[in-house]
């Protein structure tokens, strides 16, 4: 699954989290782009469960969004909670 997000979808995803579609430094922005990919692969490795390399990169993708959310956690607990909130990250 080496396929790349639309820059159509991009610029939707930092509009919506980021604050603005060039917007693509902020960390909200980032998080929900990580989540974005996480749900895609999640999704491909459903029905390719031998695809070590994808495994691979969902294993880092979630280990960076995780890397994000800590940093995000110490910064600014109220964008963390609204968040993790709108993107459904917790159960």
């Amino acid at each position: 699954m080496a396929t790349y997000l639309p820059k159509e979808k991009m610029e939707e995803i930092f509009a919506e989290y980021g604050g603005g579609k060039s917007n693509t430094g902020s960390v909200e922005g980032q998080v929900a782009l990580f989540t974005y990919r996480i749900q895609g692969l999640s999704e491909h490795l459903k029905s390719n469960h031998k695809d070590h390399s994808s495994r691979r990169t969902l294993l880092g993708l979630v280990g960076k969004r995780k890397r994000l959310l800590g940093y995000l956690a110490k910064k600014d607990i109220t964008k963390y909670r609204a968040l993790i909130e709108k993107l459904k990250i917790r159960k």
